[in-house]
Formats: C-alpha cells, structure tokens, sequence
C-alpha cells in the first residue's frame, strides 16, 4: 500500500540515478525518515544499473517514483518523446550542475529537502522541474 498523506496525495518517492552518490540518500533518509529514496543501484536490487534509460524510466512510472538525475543529454529526449506519444512518467527533478555541483553532497540533499516542503501537496506524475541552490 503507498504511503498516503493528508489530503490523499501520495507521498513523494524518489529514485536517484547512477550519477548521484548514495550518500544522498542516505542522508535524505537520516534527515526526513518519512521519505522513499532509493538510488538506482539498491532499487529493485539494481536490475536497471547500465540500462537503458526508458526501461528504468517505465518501471519508475508504474511505481509513480519521481527520478532526480542531473542527466540532461539523454533523459529528456525520452520524457519529450513519451509526452508526444501520451505515455506518463513518474516525474522528473533535473539538477542544475551549475549551481548544485554533484559533489556537493549536502547542498543537494538541502535543495531536494527544500523541494520536498515545498511540494507535498504535488502530483509528481508527468511533473519536471529544474533544482537549483
């Protein structure tokens, strides 16, 4: 069963991909114990590491699980063409490395726990946003 919140909006469930450490995980987890975050290579036992994006992205969005990557080469053709073709995706947070450098453990951790506050009341289906600092 989903976890729900008032308001029957279900809670947010997030998917780091290959690029994020799971030391952000880690951390979102330590900070906000009510919050999924799984990164790719612990979710669904790592089945998807070295895959093709869409078929992450399709059983991220049969899970209504919203991925963070700061991959903007090859994630957003495919977002483009499902929206094209009507197909959904479980939403998506692009990180902008320029203000949120991917070493930069703790500043993304506090820009995603900033989003989260923000954003509780969302439906992150078919949802993208840009996180900056």
């Amino acid at each position: 069963m989903p976890a729900r919140i008032p308001g029957n909006v279900e809670m947010l469930k997030l998917l780091l991909d290959e690029q994020i450490s799971p030391e952000v995980a880690e951390g979102l987890r330590r900070r906000r114990g009510d919050l999924e975050v799984k990164c790719l290579a612990e979710w669904e036992q790592g089945k998807f590491l070295g895959l093709a994006d869409e078929l992450f992205l399709a059983e991220a969005a049969r899970q209504r699980i919203t991925l963070v990557t700061y991959d903007r080469r090859t994630i957003p053709p495919v977002l483009k063409r499902w929206a094209e073709e009507g197909r959904s995706h479980g939403g998506a947070v692009f990180v902008d490395r320029e203000t949120i450098p991917s070493s930069d453990f703790g500043g993304l951790i506090r820009a995603l726990e900033k989003l989260l506050n923000e954003t509780s009341e969302w439906d992150w289906m078919d949802r993208i946003v840009t996180l900056r600092r």
